[in-house]
């Protein structure tokens, strides 16, 4: 059965793309706790149609990630169509993203991300020519605005015209980047301006957080992105309360398996040498833990699995 927002579950309950975080090794690992819709980090759609094998690579689809949407960046509407084409056609991801929200230099200093949301016209076109060579479902993925918090709101209806099936906001503008507070108001008003459904995205570190987000924006779901680094429970969480159930406590001895577990995914995905592309993971899972700081300096220089084991230990 071809994916749809129509049937999918609601509220829409997402993991946010994440540039060298939502890898697939994070993204089994949240997949294991709860049942989300991932959304895969972005991938170049230039590397793509060059066929660049890293990118090829990040682009696979591991079962236990379904459903999966596959988020690529791009500033040339033919390119970025082929290489949804492609995508598609090889891994037959759920459905496909345009990232038109990074606000990074190095992405938008090229015209890629947030810097479409400056050219609106060009924005369309990208949408229109990727929604002509793919059946699956097209999503764009925008901020508030580039410096004005109200500009995604005319953004937001030229992107539906242009065939979008579904439109997610991160209530930030590009120069606001990660700093100050996401504007949920402004959210709301690009909701009411559309007919199709709209994920909020910013700020969402609790349950709480969520359900309140949606309450005030009345999108239909939300993206976590940053919230749900080292707290994949957060998932879970979410579901619990949806279904009616008590919020479960999550122990060292549990966090540990987890972190065990996704360690085994990483290297699994990238060799025996990747332990210390692991320590991003490591900093956000021991965040704000009580008795953490005199462990952090071994944490951040281990390179091998023996010696993360033994930190391990003592922990638990």
């Amino acid at each position: 059965m071809t994916f749809s927002w129509s049937s999918s579950t609601k509220p829409i309950v997402g993991l946010a793309p994440m540039a060298d975080m939502t890898d697939s090794p994070f993204c089994r690992i949240v997949k294991s706790l709860a049942s989300p819709i991932v959304w895969r980090e972005m991938v170049s759609a230039e590397a793509v149609v060059r066929e660049n094998k890293k990118t090829l690579n990040m682009a696979e689809i591991h079962i236990n990630e379904r459903p999966l949407i596959q988020q690529i960046f791009g500033a040339d509407p033919a390119t970025m169509a082929e290489a949804a084409k492609i995508i598609v056609e090889q891994n037959s991801p759920e459905g496909i993203d345009i990232n038109m929200g990074c606000p990074v230099y190095k992405i938008t200093s090229n015209f890629n991300g947030a810097a479409l949301m400056k050219d609106s016209a060009l924005a369309e076109k990208i949408v229109k020519a990727v929604k002509a060579v793919v059946t699956v479902p097209v999503s764009v993925k925008m901020r508030a605005g580039w410096s004005n918090p109200e500009e995604c709101i005319e953004f937001a209806k030229i992107i539906e015209a242009a065939g979008a099936d579904l439109i997610s906001i991160h209530g930030r503008t590009k120069i606001q980047a990660y700093t100050g507070l996401a504007n949920r108001d402004v959210v709301r008003k690009a909701k009411k301006a559309v007919s199709i459904p709209v994920l909020y995205n910013g700020d969402i570190t609790s349950a709480d957080d969520f359900f309140s987000a949606i309450e005030e924006t009345k999108c239909d779901g939300a993206l976590i992105g940053r919230g749900a680094l080292g707290n994949p429970w957060i998932f879970r969480d979410i579901e619990d309360k949806i279904n009616g159930r008590a919020i479960q406590t999550v122990s060292m001895q549990e966090r540990i398996e987890i972190i065990n577990k996704h360690l085994d995914l990483h290297i699994l995905h990238y060799g025996l040498q990747s332990i210390p592309t692991f320590r991003k993971h490591l900093a956000w899972y021991f965040k704000g833990i009580p008795g953490i700081k005199q462990f952090k300096q071994e944490l951040m220089t281990a390179n091998d699995r023996t010696a993360l084991e033994k930190i391990f230990e003592q922990l638990s």
